[in-house]
């Protein structure tokens, strides 16, 4: 199993790559890399090997990734939605860490949240490899 926590274009052929390995992705519905992720999950066409773990609703998504997420079969909301998105992105990332064995990140510096995840990650002993963008 192979977690995609992104920021990167490129991630939409690394998830297309791994579910055709029969890695299972587990990801955010975010817009940017997150959705380039679903995206790539998706074009592999093995619907069972991507979930997707909402910090709040699917109402609280934007419409772009709403769309997305209605191709997505497995599709979790934390339903959050009273925290702040930073708050709430928290507790989805820890979710995330606990369902694979595998952390791939792609980050800049300064993206506080994402730093934390990584180090959540190399203390619950998975594989973490990080990209830093910047």
């Amino acid at each position: 199993m192979c977690l995609a926590l992104a920021r990167a274009p490129c991630v939409q052929l690394l998830s297309y790559a791994l579910v055709l390995s029969d890695n299972h992705i587990f990801t955010s519905g975010a817009t940017g890399t997150h959705a380039a992720a679903i995206r790539g999950a998706l074009r592999a066409e093995n619907p069972e090997l991507l979930t997707v773990i909402l910090p709040q609703t699917v109402a609280r998504q934007p419409r772009e990734i709403r769309e997305l997420i209605g191709q997505v079969q497995r599709v979790i909301e934390l339903g959050h939605d009273q925290l702040p998105l930073d708050a709430a992105s928290r507790i989805c990332n820890s979710e995330l860490l606990s369902k694979g064995d595998q952390l791939i990140v792609f980050a800049f510096h300064d993206s506080k949240t994402l730093r934390e995840t990584i180090e959540e990650g190399k203390a619950m002993q998975l594989l973490v490899t990080v990209l830093f963008l910047d």
